[in-house]
């Protein structure tokens, strides 16, 4: 068997001490974790950004919002997104409005609040659905570096302690401990790397959401006051 052999990859991941390949072990995990998250997370923001879109070309065309309502409300899946938001506010608007007309003693600012405390709570639960995973994409991000580094120390030392019994140490008595142990830092790198970049990609996109989701909830509850 060759020196080259001896330092192939999967040789080294084999040869590492049980605690390093724990770790190795425990970072593979993590990073195909990372990886379904982050499909996950792109499918989820995409279709929120086309629900938006078809949204918002419905509500400022100009049509009635008795007749968006049953739309949006007809389908078999619940609303989402801005259709979510627009759901509870009409519903809740429509409800206090009808209450108001029986009840001499309830104001038409009374009927906007409830309104507007039904809108953020929707837009409360579409931000809890858009932010799901992104915390778990941020630690494995920010710890993974470090789990690696913790098996690359741990190797290297376990190689130096190899060497305390060797009367004279050679490069190639030295070489394969600490190559199984950076390969340790190696996978730890590859795990966090991509959920970095994921992470910031998703919030930002998210950040975008909240702004229009945000927006929208101003706009409509204007409309809404102009119409009660």
């Amino acid at each position: 068997m060759t020196v080259a052999n001896d330092m192939s990859f999967l040789t080294l991941i084999i040869g590492a001490s049980l605690p390093v390949q724990l770790v190795m072990c425990i970072l593979l995990i993590t990073s195909l974790f990372s990886w379904w998250y982050i499909f996950i997370k792109v499918a989820t923001i995409k279709r929120a950004e086309t629900e938006s879109e078809e949204f918002e070309s419905k509500f400022w065309s100009g049509g009635d919002l008795n007749k968006l309502y049953e739309a949006v409300t007809s389908g078999r899946r619940k609303p989402q997104g801005m259709g979510s938001i627009f759901e509870a506010g009409f519903k809740e608007f429509v409800r206090l409005k009808q209450q108001a007309g029986a009840e001499a003693r309830m104001e038409i600012s009374d009927v906007m609040e409830g309104s507007r405390r039904a809108m953020r709570a929707a837009y409360n639960r579409e931000l809890d659905d858009l932010d799901a995973h992104l915390p778990f994409l941020a630690s494995v991000g920010s710890v993974s570096p470090y789990i690696g580094l913790f098996g690359t120390v741990w190797g290297i030392m376990n190689a130096f302690r190899g060497l305390s019994s060797v009367a004279q140490a050679t490069l190639s008595q030295v070489a394969p401990g600490i190559a199984e142990a950076l390969v340790a830092t190696a996978i730890g790198l590859f795990a966090a790397i991509p959920a970095v970049i994921a992470y910031n990609r998703f919030a930002s996109k998210v950040d975008r959401l909240s702004v229009r989701y945000e927006s929208f909830m101003e706009e409509f509850t204007n409309i809404l006051q102009r119409k009660s």
